[in-house]
């Protein structure tokens, strides 16, 4: 992974190649980029020196040098040219998927030494959320259990354990948040970027924060799955610390939000885990949903279950049926008695089966679960907000044009005079 090589130039066919990705106002704007920041380095507009890139780009630390050392070829010089940001953008950004992940996977590689070891990943996931939480301590807490769902199976002798690269775009899959985050670390900082948004927490004043199942980092995780106008505000709906373990109460807590849900489940062994509803819960005698929906664990590892497409039963939601075959409760993907995840209209059990619908494993430590903590929260989208506003208001409007025009045709609509 550490070839030196000679500083590139703009007859470098590398640099002709990843020029031809960009339009003319892109390689403007980089040129721009690289003269601000170069002007900055006291460089005579030539180079881009290491300190003033991480600070630009806001990444410090071991991974804001290996970035650095990356985008500069690995040249060991500290000399970032024009021709290098091109380049490098070029293949991060413009490039082919795989051609992406081989990047990413090397820019884990923190110490440079050809392997993706446990120490590597866990400096990366400290200097991402050093990045997103602004330091707080609390958030540390949870860089181990983001560490804990990659696997390690490579050994080479004499090392630690290190992820293969299959191993390391397995693990971006389950944790896409990650994945935005170590996408996009060339995109120019900018409070509102898609992999720094964490969702703002509204939940009643008579609760206290510390008794929340959904913390901010977990929100994060969750967020990678979603587009960026739902990760605006997320409102507590239930929670049965303060509401009970009722269905009926759940079901009459949630029942004025449209929008979609976010519910979590604390068992009795301790592990946390839920699942998105992309769809009201609303009473059905079937599956239902889109593929939107998806699973999810937060404890004692993290990872997301998106739809794998191999069936479409992805939400469940049974009031009051009598038939042993449409159980009443709430669930996501499998099938009826053997769901991803279950829980039982009565709330106090349910279970969590390993399902094609999303690819996902048992969830809790066994298959039967013993509630200990509901939570759901409510998605609040603005944007959806504003186009219901607005197709509410357009129905009122063509309701109108329409009465005028029977008015009109039977001669009344200027009879009042």
């Amino acid at each position: 992974m550490g070839n030196s090589h000679s500083p590139r130039t703009s007859t470098d066919p590398r640099f002709t190649t990843a020029s031809r990705a960009f339009t003319q106002k892109e390689l403007e704007d980089l040129k721009s980029l690289f003269q601000s920041l170069s002007a900055q380095s006291q460089s005579n507009g030539k180079i881009i020196s290491p300190s003033v890139f991480q600070a630009y780009f806001e990444i410090h630390g071991p991974l804001g040098e290996r970035l650095f050392d990356l985008v500069t070829q690995q040249r060991k010089d500290h000399q970032l040219t024009f021709e290098d940001l091109v380049i490098a953008k070029g293949t991060y950004e413009k490039g082919t998927k795989d051609e992406i992940e081989e990047f990413i996977y090397l820019l884990l590689d923190v110490n440079g030494d050809g392997i993706l070891g446990r120490s590597d990943l866990e400096a990366v996931l400290v200097a991402i959320f050093d990045h997103i939480f602004k330091g707080d301590n609390s958030s540390k807490d949870s860089v181990g259990i983001f560490l804990d769902s990659a696997v390690f199976t490579k050994h080479d002798e004499g090392t630690e354990e290190c992820m293969s690269f299959q191993e390391f775009r397995s693990w971006c899959t389950i944790l896409p948040s990650v994945r935005k985050f170590l996408g996009s670390l060339l995109v120019p900082p900018d409070p509102g970027r898609p992999h720094c948004q964490v969702p703002r927490l509204l939940h009643w004043d008579n609760i206290d924060s510390t008794m929340m199942l959904l913390r901010k980092e977990f929100a994060w995780h969750i967020g990678g799955a979603l587009a960026q106008h739902e990760l605006e505000e997320w409102k507590l709906l239930y929670h049965s610390s303060f509401n009970g373990l009722s269905f009926n109460t759940f079901l009459g807590n949630i029942s004025n939000d449209e929008g979609p849900t976010v519910l979590i489940i604390k068992d009795k062994e301790g592990y946390l885990y839920g699942g998105y509803a992309s769809q009201p819960w609303e009473r059905h005698g079937d599956f239902y949903g889109d593929m939107k929906c998806f699973l999810f664990q937060l404890y004692p590892q993290v990872a997301l279950f998106r739809p794998t497409g191999a069936n479409t039963n992805l939400q469940w939601c049974a009031v009051n049926f009598s038939s042993d075959n449409i159980p009443n409760g709430i669930g996501f993907g499998g099938q009826a008695n053997h769901f991803g995840l279950f829980l039982s209209a009565s709330f106090d059990q349910g279970h969590t089966f390993s399902c094609t619908t999303f690819g996902s494993p048992c969830l809790s430590k066994t298959n039967r679960i013993h509630p200990e903590v509901i939570e759901c929260w409510g998605v609040v989208s603005h944007r959806a907000e504003q186009d219901k506003h607005e197709a509410l208001k357009g129905s009122v409007l063509e309701r109108f044009k329409e009465d005028r025009h029977m008015l009109n045709l039977v001669g009344l609509a200027n009879s009042s005079e």
